[in-house]
């Protein structure tokens, strides 16, 4: 794209880009109507007034020149320059050279225009925005001439500047009032509809411009689907769970009124696994419930926890590096869950776990490692899917879950706003699997 590069310069939030497309308009209609003004009425206008004084006070120095004596010629000039409101020094009363204040910005047009039509003209000074002093010289005398400021400029343009610059910044302000208010339903609703993704649920009210009500009110049906899609799902997956296991009871307890025999052992690891797999439908509906409130909670104590528990179960899990510190809003059990599948997948799959925590400003990082076979690349996204099983690739002997281990852990990381990510372990050689969150 040819504009592409702007991307680089403009602000990222509503708020910045609003203030820019407010401001810079402003900014470009005063620029440009500040230097056609000034262009115009101030440069021009001095430059017509200053020639006309011209013609006054070349009348008065041919005056002096012309006359036989210096004297003679002062006195013609003064009785001149009485109607012309002009007054005469034959001393000056300085010889400095020119000068003028820095923001008068028509004293350089006046000072130029001046020196340009009088060859014998030594000093314009217009220190004082009132009075024009002017020294000149001819062959007969020098002499201080003035005159008052207003007949050979317009007014000072610093004036119309500050009253300019003034106006604007009062017109931006009371904008950006307005603009504030108009933004504010827009970023309620994202601040609604982020929350919403990390598994929060917040009360909007519909307020705005009739687009944002709009937007809102398709954001609260969109929430209010999804939010029942996942009750039935809930309801449905631990409904089921929980009917079948009435008769697994009864196909267990009859199994064991029986004679043990290899067929009958055989009946028995098949009802222990789908035992198994109920609990774990029962796990992934309740990693899809949202009932629990997220509270702000440390992460540092919540995993070391998770790690003592598994240390105290037999399994070696080491905790081996936290950086950073800080709370965070998470739901404490689905995050509590997340953390022991992936330490129980660890030392399933693995002789060995190593477990990390870093902790940013913007997310949190948990970090599982172990020395087991891995995961393959080309598998690892499917590895996430719900009821998906790779034994061949994860040691066939030691698999025992259904499947849903990671699909539960990838679940709760999205609903903190966050992922799961897999890869290789540089250290130990198995999987590294990270579970991120949004603070």
């Amino acid at each position: 794209m040819v504009f592409a590069w702007l991307k680089r310069f403009t602000p990222n939030g509503l708020y910045g880009r609003a203030a820019l497309i407010l401001i810079v308009p402003i900014v470009t209609i005063q620029l440009v109507v500040s230097i056609a003004f000034i262009q115009r009425y101030f440069t021009d206008v001095t430059v017509q007034m200053s020639r006309g004084v011209l013609l006054e006070i070349r009348i008065l120095d041919s005056a002096i020149r012309s006359a036989p004596t210096v004297t003679d010629g002062f006195h013609r000039a003064t009785v001149l320059a009485a109607p012309l409101e002009l007054m005469i020094h034959p001393e000056p009363t300085s010889a400095r050279g020119d000068g003028r204040l820095f923001y008068d910005l028509s004293g350089r047009v006046v000072t130029q225009v001046l020196h340009e039509a009088l060859p014998g003209l030594r000093v314009v000074d217009l220190s004082d925005l009132r009075r024009v002093r002017l020294v000149l010289e001819n062959p007969k005398a020098i002499y201080e001439l003035s005159f008052d400021r207003n007949r050979i400029s317009a007014r000072n343009p610093h004036q119309f500047l500050v009253l300019l610059l003034a106006t604007g910044l009062m017109m931006t302000f009371i904008a950006f009032l307005f603009l504030r208010n108009q933004l504010r339903p827009i970023r309620r609703l994202a601040q609604v509809a982020d929350a919403f993704g990390k598994g929060r649920t917040l009360p909007y009210r519909l307020a705005g411009a009739s687009e944002v009500r709009a937007a809102g009110a398709a954001f609260l049906d969109m929430r209010m689907r999804i939010e029942r899609q996942i009750e039935q799902r809930t309801l449905l997956l631990s409904g089921v769970s929980h009917d079948l296991r009435t008769p697994l009871t009864r196909l267990k307890l009859g199994l064991a009124m029986l004679e043990q025999t290899a067929e009958v052992a055989a009946l028995e690891r098949d009802v222990e696994d789908m035992r198994r797999m109920l609990d774990g439908f029962l796990a992934f509906s309740s990693s899809d419930a949202q009932d629990e409130a997220a509270m702000l909670l440390d992460p540092v104590t919540l995993l070391k926890q998770a790690v003592a528990d598994a240390n105290r179960g037999g399994d070696p899990v080491a905790l081996i590096s936290v950086v950073g510190a800080g709370m965070a809003m998470l739901r404490a059990s689905a995050v509590r869950r997340a953390i022991d599948n992936l330490i129980g997948n660890a030392v399933t799959y693995g002789r060995h776990a190593e477990v990390s925590l870093t902790i940013l400003d913007r997310s949190i990082r948990f970090t599982i490692e172990d020395d087991g076979p891995g995961i393959p690349e080309h598998l690892r996204e499917e590895a996430l899917k719900p009821f998906t099983r790779l034994e061949p690739a994860r040691n066939q002997d030691r698999g025992s879950g259904v499947g849903l281990g990671l699909a539960i852990t990838a679940d709760i990381a999205r609903g903190h706003g966050g992922t799961l990510q897999l890869g290789e372990s540089e250290r130990l050689g198995g999987l590294k699997a990270e579970l991120i969150l949004a603070r």
